[in-house]
């Protein structure tokens, strides 16, 4: 008998509708992205970036509640490998998403690392491996970050492993949690992602289980991905030529990966985001049908 996903708590995000920016004319408009989200099925959402969605607590509050609709976390980029020079810049950032996130009534923050590599126009922007200084400012900063919001506004900050960030393969996932303190941050697993970078999910979350805070639940395409890898092409025109695709028919399999984190004894959010900017505005919906029902059938 497969084991009952009841700690696994599904969503989506406007990531799986094309939204990349706060405001792009290829991206649909944010009403329909919440119409959508809540006709395919799902309860939960991310804010996605900052601006997209209201930010007036009380109108966001008004425009989820009719829908249904409940708000799992906000989401922010840093660039704290830079040293203690980031931090305001940073913090006047996260103080706005934050707030936002816990008026909400959301109890995360998904920390992204900033791009080495521009996603669009593949110019890089810093070398891709940090130094050991960089690497110790990443972590202590982190930690202060994960101190202060949890001080400050009541949330976790759990941070996603990013294709094109100093944070991506399993390597690099490894030495930043064991170098910070579970108290201060865990990580925010993003299966797309860390297979994109070569990780393996299931091993990430029996070896760190205690570390896992947060997924989003990805797949990637092998055959592109191959090509992706070959080519060293940015994540940017990677997804743009479909390395992220619609479950069940990437890597890695959504159904292990489930049971693994059912299997840590925690609640958890398993937040559907497959990256699809830029997308025509009639794709987004069928496929998050599609996926809730894909999801419902490995139990969750």
């Amino acid at each position: 008998m497969a084991l009952a996903l009841d700690r696994i708590r599904v969503g989506s995000a406007p990531d799986s509708w094309g939204v990349w920016f706060p405001d792009d004319p290829q991206q649909v408009p944010w009403e329909r992205f919440l119409d959508e989200v809540a006709e395919a099925g799902y309860s939960w959402i991310e804010l996605g970036p900052y601006g997209y969605l209201p930010t007036d607590p009380a109108r966001l509050t008004d425009e989820v509640t009719k829908r249904n609709l409940q708000v799992s976390a906000g989401t922010i980029f840093c660039g704290l490998h830079r040293g203690p020079s980031e931090w305001d810049s940073t913090w006047e950032q996260v103080s706005r998403v934050a707030a936002l996130t816990q008026a909400m009534d959301a109890k995360h923050l998904v920390v992204i690392p900033s791009f080495w590599r521009d996603d669009k126009t593949a110019e890089i922007l810093e070398p891709p491996e940090l130094t050991t200084e960089q690497w110790r400012n990443l972590t202590t900063g982190m930690e202060r970050l994960g101190r202060e919001v949890k001080d400050r506004y009541g949330l976790d900050i759990v941070v996603h492993p990013h294709a094109d960030t100093h944070i991506d393969t399993e390597e690099h996932v490894e030495q930043f949690l064991d170098s910070t303190d579970s108290d201060a941050v865990n990580l925010c697993l993003d299966t797309g992602h860390y297979a994109y970078c070569g990780g393996d999910s299931v091993k990430l979350i029996e070896t760190y289980g205690e570390r896992i805070g947060y997924l989003h639940l990805k797949q990637v395409d092998p055959d592109i991905l191959a090509d992706v890898v070959e080519n060293e092409m940015p994540f940017g025109p990677a997804v743009a030529r479909g390395v992220m695709c619609e479950p069940p028919a990437g890597v890695p399999e959504l159904g292990p990966v489930l049971t693994a984190a059912q299997k840590l004894g925690v609640d958890l959010f398993a937040i559907v985001e497959q990256d699809m900017y830029p997308c025509e505005p009639d794709k987004p919906l069928p496929i998050a049908v599609r996926t809730r029902k894909f999801l419902r059938s490995c139990g969750a």
